[in-house]
């Protein structure tokens, strides 16, 4: 019997090309120019929605002693044998609260979905 010799086939190596968005990633986790212009445009985004939110909450809640003061028949004013101030800042004061607070959550979070896009896109 001959012996046959073995032949070794190998296959292309491959190797992992880096992406265009890990570069992205990579800039954010090194913080470099690019890196810190984004996390600068999330923080300038979440900061604007911040104070847009709070400036509704100021008109909404710091415009009532005002109508009261404009106004003196609404705050004399009653329904169901109570104040209509005590109900606005005593009782719709919460709900309004609980309603700005819930867009503050849902805008923010939005604000990052946009911000992992950006970051996951490819780049071309």
């Amino acid at each position: 019997m001959t012996e046959g010799r073995r032949t070794r086939v190998v296959l292309a190596r491959v190797h992992p090309r880096a992406h265009d968005h890990d570069r992205t990633r990579t800039e954010l986790a090194e913080q470099t120019q690019v890196g810190e212009a984004l996390v600068r445009g999330l923080v300038r985004a979440q900061l604007a929605l911040a104070l847009r939110l709070s400036l509704v909450v100021a008109i909404g809640l710091g415009g009532l002693p005002l109508l009261f003061a404009v106004a003196p028949e609404v705050s004399t004013a009653q329904f169901a044998g109570i104040d209509l101030p005590w109900l606005l800042l005593g009782v719709a004061a919460f709900p309004f609260l609980v309603v700005v607070g819930w867009a503050y959550v849902r805008l923010a979070e939005r604000n990052e979905q946009d911000f992992v896009a950006v970051v996951r896109r490819p780049e071309r």
